[in-house]
């Protein structure tokens, strides 16, 4: 199996967001909104947030997803152990394809760690 460049993949979907937006402003628009409502700091800070939304990815088989979250996660704070743990949660709650996206997470954290 090709190894995944997910410093190379954030970049892509930064790209392809950027395209799409040019023909459907208002959904991506409204998309960053409820985003950035979403992972506002609360009750729950952002990097639990960003946990938890990888985790959700790796249930969802979400290349970019997977990308996007570690490298937040890893901005605000995530250490490898508790992304580690949120993978571990994922592969719990989907199984035998939640550990090959999870293994793969792993991967992820590593590079995106490493930048």
């Amino acid at each position: 199996m090709t190894k995944k460049n997910y410093q190379e993949i954030n970049q892509q979907q930064l790209a392809l967001n950027k395209q799409f937006k040019a023909h459907s402003s208002d959904t991506l628009s409204a998309f960053g909104q409820l985003h950035r409502a979403a992972m506002a700091e609360g009750d729950l800070d952002v990097k639990t947030k960003e946990l938890i939304a990888l985790g959700i990815g790796i249930a969802a088989r979400c290349d970019g997803c997977i990308g996007a979250h570690v490298a937040a996660a890893l901005k605000h704070g995530a250490t490898k152990q508790e992304c580690v743990e949120a993978i571990n949660v994922a592969v719990l709650m989907g199984g035998g394809p939640s550990l090959i996206y999870g293994s793969q997470a792993l991967e992820a954290v590593e590079q995106l760690s490493e930048a």
